[in-house]
């Protein structure tokens, strides 16, 4: 099953002690196959490693670019069928 991007989401402007929670409320809010652009100004690796240990098997992670100035990771959550 593709996954559908649902939306865009710049946290660039976004507080940094929101970022994070932003981001884990936009991705819970998902349907499974769906998934959301992220934009950052920064490779978001931590956020991944969060990921990971929050929302293991839960979710797909294809950068769409890579720096330096913007990085862009498409996050989709995983249906059933692709865990």
């Amino acid at each position: 099953m593709e996954t559908t991007t649902k939306l865009t989401l710049d946290i660039r402007t976004v507080p940094p002690a929101q970022k994070h929670p932003t981001i884990f409320q936009t991705f819970d809010d998902l349907k499974p196959g769906e998934a959301f652009e992220l934009i950052n100004d920064h490779n978001p690796k931590p956020l991944r490693y969060q990921m990971m240990f929050e929302r293991e098997n839960e979710f797909t992670w294809d950068y769409l670019e890579e720096g330096p100035a913007v990085w862009r990771v498409r996050i989709g959550k995983r249906t059933a069928d692709t865990a």
